[in-house]
């Protein structure tokens, strides 16, 4: 069994074939983390590895002889006031008023296979073969209350998943002010931190700063993941690349307000949290009440970041991701947003649902402006029935007419907003998340529902339930598209205030999850004013995601690398716009916007009535490209090889797990006069294998060896004739 207990010393190894994280109990009962890191040695003492020194302003943990003192002390899970001055993982508010807690080791449980926290998502296992997980017990005797960590290691990944749940067992009520999922202590600093950040239209940019003493941190607070920071932290070494080096990995599984952080002490220690925001937060536990954290998801790995980014994506894609769509190809679909906005008839998109139809599209998707009195912005959230004025057939009959053509249908829906032109606000005001006396700030002229109370996410589902049965909907995208301000609910008292964001966000996904149990065979896709709240949490219920609203192919080549640095390909939701784009009015030619959207879940969004006859025609031989290579595309391995965040060219390759085909691509942005030559090298690929090579019409044999040590050389002539900025190329590799 991959855990083990070593009484004498008290310590516990957590490990697998590749990672070893190991703890003990100190003197004083309360956890130490003694290593993190590469595979180590079973039945050895570790102990050693422990430090300690008295030092000036120190604060002992024990009356001696040792001079432990917490603010040194590589730590498990600390708690706030015992002499340890760096941000803990948890501050509990007690009855008089003291935030002192003491934690103590109490009893632990080791078990095959991994339990589930509902109602928060989390990752899974199939068999209870695939992994082992230990419960430690700790107990505060003063107020009676139970903190247990919970740790699970897969067996064929480098993962380990991790929680914290915390119970009152006393008679006097507690208040949880700070609850993070999880706390890593490095013994050293000399890490980059690397993160994902941005702004609505350019998420999940690729950042990366050297840690420096203090605190360096990503965050929200806007009721989301967020646009601005990915719930994702990796500290790499200096000298680590995409295919060699040590990495640390940490994704949470949440799509609320949470903050992630790094702090450096001053004797060069580094301190991972991660968890729900603690400013947006406060939970009340009675007696006999548990408060669970969401899942924080660790990888370490020596081997590089596209190797994190596999345990990743075998991770989520596999075994967070659920039902018959995790591994089903995924449709090619036409969304109509950007082809006709709102302002449609239900004849002038059965028109476009032709022309789809007849250049191979096989899901045809009707975008926001279907609902209640829907002509602009302004008016019709919150009303899921059908506009009989656009769609006199309904939704219902409509449906039937698009899978009559011969395509699926699919639905857009934004189910946790409100406008305040809707018959759901008129008829009850109350719904909305607002602050009695306050202003209550529009976004888009909507307003936020309050899912924290059951009767309004069970006025949405009763809505939403009855149009989805009645109708043939094989798809649906799941809109979200404003934050949350003046967070108050008036159903809570005035203590209960701290819980409504994270309430909020346990409606959400107990609404996501009455739908998809209701209806497993839909495909749902998230979305959040495009990539807003594209995160893990999502996946569980969504396995895939609009990845932005910006639809420029320049773009979207930085916004999909850094996505891939955590989340699947299949996950991805990638489609070919118009050009110019509607965003940038960049003109790239309709095979280079193809090259880039073809490694996701891909699609068009664009009026085909408006191509031409040669546009046309491009789509029907790239949706025949993209067919004949959809489950490489979708599921193949991925790897980075060049990123677009650090010059001026971009490249990616997606390898089959056999090693088999491969379908590489290379994008420049600007073009070059008088440019030097161009090689290319791969990555993923056997060294052994000969490769039948296809590129610009070219077909040539070499060796996997050939084409990852000595590359491939690209006429710059040929990569420029169609587009010169922003020019690409795909590359097959087929074993011979």
């Amino acid at each position: 069994m991959p855990i083990e207990f070593l009484k004498d010393e008290k310590q516990f190894h957590i490990y697998n074939n590749t990672i070893s994280y190991i703890i003990r109990v100190l003197e004083n009962g309360q956890l130490e983390n003694l290593y993190y890191g590469c595979r180590l040695p079973e039945g050895k003492s570790y102990v050693y590895l422990h430090q300690e020194k008295g030092r000036s302003l120190s604060a002992l943990c024990t009356d001696g002889p040792n001079e432990i003192s917490l603010q040194y002390t590589k730590q498990e899970y600390p708690s706030f006031g015992g002499g340890d001055f760096r941000y803990t993982a948890c501050k509990i508010k007690q009855a008089n008023g003291s935030h002192i807690s003491e934690y103590k080791y109490k009893e632990h449980f080791i078990f095959n296979g991994k339990k589930e926290i509902k109602p928060l998502p989390a990752t899974y296992v199939e068999n209870d073969c695939e992994a082992t997980t230990i419960q430690i017990v700790l107990h505060d005797s003063l107020v009676k209350a139970n903190l247990v960590l919970t740790y699970t290691i897969y067996e064929g990944l480098p993962v380990i998943a991790r929680n914290a749940r915390f119970e009152n067992h006393g008679e006097i009520s507690i208040v949880i002010e700070n609850a993070m999922s999880g706390c890593v202590d490095l013994p050293d600093s000399d890490y980059e931190m690397v993160h994902l950040s941005g702004a609505w239209a350019r998420e999940r940019h690729i950042k990366v700063r050297p840690l420096i003493e203090g605190v360096q941190s990503i965050y929200s607070m806007r009721g989301a993941s967020s646009a601005e920071h990915n719930p994702f932290i990796a500290l790499k070494r200096r000298s680590t690349t995409e295919i060699t080096g040590e990495v640390y990995g940490f994704s949470l599984v949440y799509s609320g307000s949470y903050s992630g952080q790094v702090e450096v002490c001053s004797h060069e220690t580094t301190r991972v949290l991660m968890g729900i925001h603690p400013d947006t937060f406060s939970w009340e536990l009675n007696k006999d009440e548990s408060f669970q954290t969401p899942e924080l998801i660790m990888v370490y790995t020596k081997n590089g970041l596209n190797d994190m980014s596999h345990a990743f994506h075998n991770l989520y894609g596999k075994r967070l991701a659920r039902g018959v769509w995790r591994d089903r190809e995924r449709p090619i679909l036409l969304n109509n947003w950007e082809a006709t906005h709102m302002d449609f008839t239900e004849a002038s998109i059965l028109e476009l649902a032709k022309k789809a139809k007849s250049v191979g599209v096989e899901l045809f998707v009707l975008d926001d402006g279907w609902f209640g009195k829907r002509d602009n912005d302004r008016a019709g959230l919150g009303d899921w029935f059908a506009n009989k004025e656009k769609m006199p057939s309904g939704i219902e009959e409509f449906s039937r007419k698009i899978v009559k053509i011969g395509m699926k249908f699919g639905l857009w829906i934004e189910p946790e907003m409100i406008n305040k032109d809707s018959d759901l606000y008129r008829n009850h005001p109350d719904y909305i998340l607002e602050t009695p006396g306050r202003f209550s700030s529009p976004s888009r002229w909507q307003f936020v529902l309050d899912f924290s109370r059951n009767e309004v996410v069970d006025a949405i589902y009763g809505m939403l339930e009855k149009i989805i049965s009645n109708s043939e909907i094989s798809y649906i995208k799941w809109d979200m598209n404003r934050y949350i301000t003046e967070c108050y609910s008036i159903t809570h008292g005035s203590n209960e205030q701290g819980k409504v964001m994270h309430e909020y966000i346990l409606g959400v996904y107990n609404l996501y999850d009455r739908l998809t149990t209701k209806f497993p065979e839909i495909l749902f896709e998230s979305c959040a004013s495009g990539g807003a709240r594209f995160d893990p949490g999502m996946l569980y219920f969504a396995p895939q995601t609009w990845c932005s609203d910006d639809t420029d192919a320049g773009e979207r080549i930085k916004i999909q690398y850094g996505t891939s640095m955590v989340y699947p390909i299949s996950s991805i939701g990638a489609h070919v716009s118009a050009s110019p784009n509607h965003k940038l009015k960049r003109q790239i030619s309709i095979w280079g916007r193809a090259n880039v959207a073809f490694y996701g879940a891909f699609g068009y969004e664009l009026d085909l009535n408006e191509l031409s006859d040669d546009d046309l025609e491009h789509i029907r031989q790239q949706i025949a490209y993209y067919s004949k290579y959809r489950r490489i595309f979708q599921f193949g391995d991925f790897y980075r090889i060049k990123s677009p965040f650090e010059g001026n060219e971009a490249s990616w390759i997606s390898v089959s797990q056999d090693k088999t085909l491969a379908v590489a691509a290379f994008y420049q942005q600007m073009n070059k006069v008088n440019a030097g030559y161009l090689n290319i090298k791969f990555t993923g690929l056997c060294e052994d294998y000969n490769y039948t090579t296809e590129y610009f019409g070219h077909k040539e044999i070499f060796t996997g060896a050939q084409l990852m040590y000595a590359g491939i050389n690209v006429d710059r002539k040929e990569l420029n004739k169609d587009d010169g900025d922003f020019a690409s190329v795909l590359i097959t590799m087929t074993k011979c």
